[in-house]
């Protein structure tokens, strides 16, 4: 589940890097998305190892994409420590990879939309960084804010690498993909 907020105002800030990468990832897979009742968009691919890979975006604003979420996961039958959420990370600098499961939002309204709707926090997260703002700016605004040249080079590379991690996370597990994402060489 990639989060970001809908339209073309939010579609290249800083908070949509999840939406941007799991879009990047079904365009990787030669899958193109549905629309999934009014819950969001959801791109199916299957991969060699024969799991079914469902790469979804919701069409609702960030801050609510728990009952999206919750209902896209009903209708596929997945249960909550199988989601995977790829998310906006200020803690991490731009284009850093980390995974982990579960654990609190540290601020981050998606995460606690979500964690709230299901219930449990217990589900895998791929984090990726944007980043703290320099100077006064504050967060809120900070994250609706497009990246600066640099950063956006590098976006292409990261994508990449969520795409790895969603397929580690689904055929190795967290402690494999932690492994391999966390490593120097995968932060390069």
């Amino acid at each position: 589940m990639g989060l970001g907020n809908p339209g073309s105002r939010y579609e290249l800030t800083r908070h949509n890097v999840g939406e941007r990468a799991v879009v990047a990832c079904a365009a990787s897979a030669g899958e193109s998305f549905s629309k999934m009742k009014s819950h969001g968009m959801v791109a199916i691919a299957n991969h060699p190892a024969g799991i079914r890979l469902h790469l979804a975006t919701t069409t609702s604003f960030m801050n609510v994409s728990g009952a999206p979420v919750r209902a896209m996961l009903a209708f596929y039958k997945i249960p909550a420590e199988q989601l995977i959420v790829v998310h906006d990370e200020l803690d991490l600098e731009p284009g850093v990879v980390r995974l982990k499961k579960g654990g609190g939002h540290a601020g981050h309204n998606g995460i606690r939309d979500i964690a709230q709707a299901l219930g449990t926090p217990e589900f895998l997260r791929i984090r990726v960084g944007i980043g703290r703002p320099e100077g006064r700016i504050p967060p809120a605004d900070y994250v609706l804010q497009k990246h600066t040249p640099e950063q956006e080079q590098t976006m292409a590379q990261t994508f990449n690498t969520v795409c790895s991690a969603i397929e580690l996370l689904a055929t190795e597990g967290l402690t494999a993909a932690q492994g391999r994402i966390h490593s120097p060489s995968a932060d390069a």
